[in-house]
């Protein structure tokens, strides 16, 4: 059995009849144990869901052969709009977090920024580096913003990116784990966050609950070959995106904000996190990183098609 469709720990509410054997399996195959942000969308398990969607075609991709036997993935839906989760499954296992623990060493800074008192600021220059870490996804601008908040707070290296986020935000970063610079290979595999980590921060920083959040949405939304967007013929251009990708030759993942239009011009915002994990490094990296963003790139098309049908979006 895949680890998308093991069941994790969840039980039946109290008071509910049990249902016959066969369909109470196929709910435990779609039910996550994670704990949900907000409350759960309305038949997260049932088969017809777009969790139950999401299975079928994590099944599919596997018996393809775009996700291996050997690969482990983790997958978030949220519905900005209405605050349900729509897809929960193993979000929260902490993974290699590769670029997409970027963000979050932003996020560390504009939280030393306003706790200095002044002496740390957001420079023409800082922002720059900022931009090259996220939009060009550059180790040393990374490297570099991660020694700017340790010279600010306890001389520690990324150390204290880690110390910042769960002193200001525990509830957000509860996974996320910063032990390592960014070697010059780009090989990182140390530092980890949960697919869950990455959905509550996307939904703070969607509701300004972090500082300068508009400006660390303004950086994410730079055009950049995304996951979620590029390359999907689903999606239109007029969607925006707000995201950061990561790669290695053991992980392919983005996770990011989706702002589509429905017919009335109402934003429709939901947030998209997937995360495909190898135990070992890929013998062909090109190969392999190409076929599993094509497999998110699969996910994520099913995703907007069926917020599409939901909210009439454009």
């Amino acid at each position: 059995m895949n680890e998308e469709t093991s069941f994790l720990g969840a039980s039946a509410p109290t008071g509910v009849a049990q249902p016959a054997r066969r369909r109470f399996l196929g709910t435990l195959a779609t039910c996550s144990a994670a704990l949900l942000l907000g409350r759960p969308g309305a038949g997260l398990a049932d088969e017809g869901s777009l969790q139950g969607q999401v299975l079928g075609l994590l099944k599919q991709l596997r018996a393809e052969g775009r996700i291996g036997a050997d690969e482990r993935t983790s997958w978030a839906v949220y519905d900005l709009s209405t605050r349900d989760k729509l897809v929960s499954i193993n979000e929260d296992i902490p993974r290699q977090a590769a670029s997409m623990i970027k963000p979050f060493v932003a996020q560390a800074y504009f939280y030393t920024i306003q706790d200095s008192g002044g002496k740390a600021r957001y420079t023409q220059e800082v922002r720059e580096i900022m931009e090259r870490s996220i939009r060009r996804s550059s180790n040393p601008a990374t490297n570099q913003l991660i020694a700017l908040v340790s010279r600010h707070n306890s001389s520690r290296g990324p150390a204290d990116v880690e110390r910042v986020l769960k002193r200001k935000a525990p509830a957000i970063f509860r996974d996320t784990r910063v032990v390592e610079n960014i070697p010059a290979d780009g090989r990182t595999y140390r530092n980890l966050a949960s697919a869950h980590d990455y959905n509550r921060f996307l939904t703070a920083l969607w509701d300004d609950r972090l500082p300068y959040a508009a400006e660390l949405r303004a950086l994410m939304a730079l055009p950049n070959r995304d996951r979620i967007a590029s390359g999907v013929d689903a999606i239109p251009d007029s969607v925006k995106i707000y995201d950061k990708t990561g790669s290695t030759a053991q992980l392919c993942g983005d996770m990011g904000i989706v702002e589509a239009v429905d017919f009335r011009g109402r934003s429709r915002p939901y947030t998209f996190v997937g995360i495909i994990e190898r135990p070992t490094a890929a013998k062909s990296y090109g190969a392999w990183i190409k076929r599993r963003a094509d497999a998110i790139r699969s996910v994520s098309t099913l995703v907007y098609r069926d917020m599409k049908d939901r909210y009439g979006l454009v």
